[in-house]
C-alpha cells in the first residue's frame, strides 16, 4: 500500500436499491474490496443484528478477516460485547440518518463522534492493508455515516446516490427473504423518502466526487454503469469485470446486505426491474407513488413505469428537492 489517501466508494440511498449486487460486481476488480454494510459489523458480530454471517458463510467472529478487524480500537480489559455496545451507542447518538445535516455542518463536534471517526478510519485502513485494496466499496446506506467519511483521516470518499423506483422497493420489502423482515409499502416509502433526501444533501455538498444513479440504469446497461463508477473514483474502466450482462461472482466478505450476497458463479443481470407491475397490489403501488412525491418525479419516475429522459452523470447531485426530513 502506498501513502496516498484510501478511496471509499460509498453507495448510499434506501435499502433494497440494488447496492449489494453492484458492490459485489465491483468486488471482482483487482484493488477493489466490497465490505457490505460495515456500519453493522459490531452489532451483528455481537449477535444483536439481523444476521451474524459474513458473505463467505462463516460467522463474522470466525471469518479470517473480521476476526482480526473486530478487536481493533477495543480498549484493554473491555470485552467484545461491551465494545460493541459502545460502538452501537455512538452510532445511534451521532450518525443516524437524522444526524446527516449536523455531521455535514459541524463535523467532529464532540469527543464521542471523534472517537467513532477514529475507529472507522482505523477499520478502513486495516481492511485495505489486509485485502490489498486501493478502493473500499461500502454499501451501508446510513447517510449520517456517509457524511462522516469526509472527516476521516487518510480517506477520500466518493459518493453514489443510488435510487430505485419506490414501487420496486416496496415489492421487495413485501416478501420475506431469509433474515430480512417484511415492511408495508407506506413504511418502506417513508424511509425511501427520508434516506434519499439525506443522501442528496451529501452529494450536493461534494458534487465533484458524487454520482446520481438509478438502479434501472444499471439494469439497462450494467457494463456502462460499472464504467461510470470506475471513472468516478479515478480507476481504469479496462478493469470492468462485466461480460455483457454476465458477471462471474466469487466468495466475498460482506457484512450483511441482501441475502443474494451469498450467491457465487455466473450471474446474469436482468435487463428490466418491473416485476412490481404484477407482484405489487394496486393499493400498495399507489401508496408508494403518492408518499414518494415529489421525489418520485424529480428522480425521473413516471406512473406508467418508464423513466423520464435523463441519465447518470458524474459530478452531479440528485435533482433538486425540498429537505423535509
Amino acid at each position: 500500500m502506498d501513502a496516498s489517501p484510501l478511496k471509499i466508494l460509498c453507495i448510499t440511498g434506501w435499502c433494497r436499491n440494488g447496492s449489494t449486487i453492484i458492490g459485489n460486481v465491483l468486488n471482482e476488480i483487482p484493488g477493489f474490496f466490497h465490505v457490505g454494510e460495515l456500519h453493522f459489523l459490531w452489532k451483528n458480530a455481537a449477535g444483536r443484528g439481523a444476521n451474524s454471517s459474513c458473505g463467505c458463510g462463516r460467522e463474522l467472529t470466525e471469518c479470517h478477516l473480521w476476526s482480526e478487524i473486530l478487536p481493533l480500537g477495543r480498549p484493554a480489559g473491555v470485552s467484545a460485547e461491551d465494545h460493541a455496545e459502545t460502538v452501537v451507542r455512538r452510532q445511534l447518538a451521532y450518525v443516524r440518518t437524522r444526524h446527516t445535516w449536523r455531521v455535514l455542518d459541524r463535523g467532529l463536534h464532540c469527543d464521542e463522534i471523534r472517537e467513532h471517526a477514529a475507529l472507522m478510519a482505523l477499520t478502513y485502513r486495516a481492511i485495505a492493508e489486509r485485502m490489498d485494496a486501493r478502493v473500499i466499496v461500502d454499501t451501508t446506506k446510513i447517510p449520517g455515516e456517509a457524511a462522516l467519511l469526509a472527516h476521516l483521516e487518510g480517506v477520500t470518499p466518493y459518493y453514489v446516490h443510488l435510487v430505485r423506483d419506490p414501487r420496486a422497493v416496496a415489492q421487495s420489502w413485501s416478501r420475506p427473504k431469509q433474515y430480512c423482515y417484511v415492511m408495508p409499502s407506506r413504511t418502506s416509502t417513508a424511509y425511501w423518502h427520508g434516506f434519499n433526501v439525506a443522501s442528496q444533501a451529501i452529494t450536493r455538498r461534494h458534487p465533484e466526487r458524487s454520482l446520481f444513479l438509478r438502479y434501472e440504469e444499471f439494469a439497462a446497461d450494467p457494463a456502462g454503469t460499472i464504467d461510470a463508477l470506475l471513472r468516478l473514483c479515478g480507476a481504469d474502466p479496462a478493469g470492468n469485470p462485466m461480460r455483457g450482462r454476465t458477471i462471474e461472482l466469487h466468495t466475498n466478505h460482506t457484512v450483511t446486505g441482501n441475502p443474494d450476497r451469498f450467491s457465487t458463479g455466473a450471474t446474469v443481470i436482468r435487463d428490466r426491474d418491473d416485476s412490481w407491475r404484477a407482484g405489487l397490489p394496486l393499493p400498495a403501488r399507489l401508496t408508494a407513488a403518492a408518499l414518494s412525491w415529489p421525489l418520485f418525479r424529480r428522480y425521473g419516475y413516471r406512473y406508467g413505469g418508464t423513466l423520464l429522459a435523463g441519465s447518470r452523470r458524474a459530478g452531479a447531485a440528485a435533482p433538486q428537492a425540498t429537505e423535509e426530513r
